[in-house]
């Protein structure tokens, strides 16, 4: 089982991009409290509820000169410590004392977030193109107040039907 912690939560109460940060927030079924989405095709709902990246993604993006920042790329919780390119659909993480989430799929990248990448190139995190590079989308099995430096726990998947 591995553990990683919540760097940063993100949300943009106006819809898009770039997420603002916030100490806590509520993750529910419908997605995290305080964030709205403009694209309701493409984004949101149960299965697309939270949506993931990891903090070494984001610091090797920058490494590669793209001007990426923690929600920039419109992630809610951006994560370190875990290993990012391993995780797949049908992960459960454990976030905070109280909130599971399940990993339901990569998220797709937009023009929206073109202007965290130079040159606008937003396929840089396209599973398709470079797997195990992508946002990760998830649902909510369990709500609950999630809080900046929250531990995050991979749950072994013999145990993650239990929770």
């Amino acid at each position: 089982m591995s553990t990683g912690r919540v760097v940063q939560i993100n949300v943009a109460p106006e819809g898009g991009v770039p997420k603002r940060p916030v100490v806590a927030a509520l993750l529910t079924a419908l997605g995290v409290a305080g964030d709205r989405q403009l694209d309701l095709k493409h984004h949101g709902g149960p299965d697309r509820a939270v949506c993931l990246f990891g903090q070494e993604c984001i610091d090797a993006l920058a490494a590669e000169g793209h001007p990426i920042v923690p929600g920039g790329a419109g992630e809610n919780l951006t994560i370190t410590g875990l290993p990012w390119s391993e995780l797949q659909a049908g992960d459960r993480l454990a976030v905070g004392e109280v909130a599971v989430l399940e990993i339901s799929g990569p998220a797709p990248p937009c023009t929206t977030i073109a202007g965290s990448f130079t040159g606008g190139e937003f396929t840089r995190i396209s599973e398709k193109l470079h797997p195990g590079w992508s946002r990760l989308y998830a649902r909510v099995l369990t709500e609950g107040l999630v809080r900046e430096g929250a531990l995050v726990r991979r749950l072994p998947r013999e145990l993650g039907a239990l929770v």
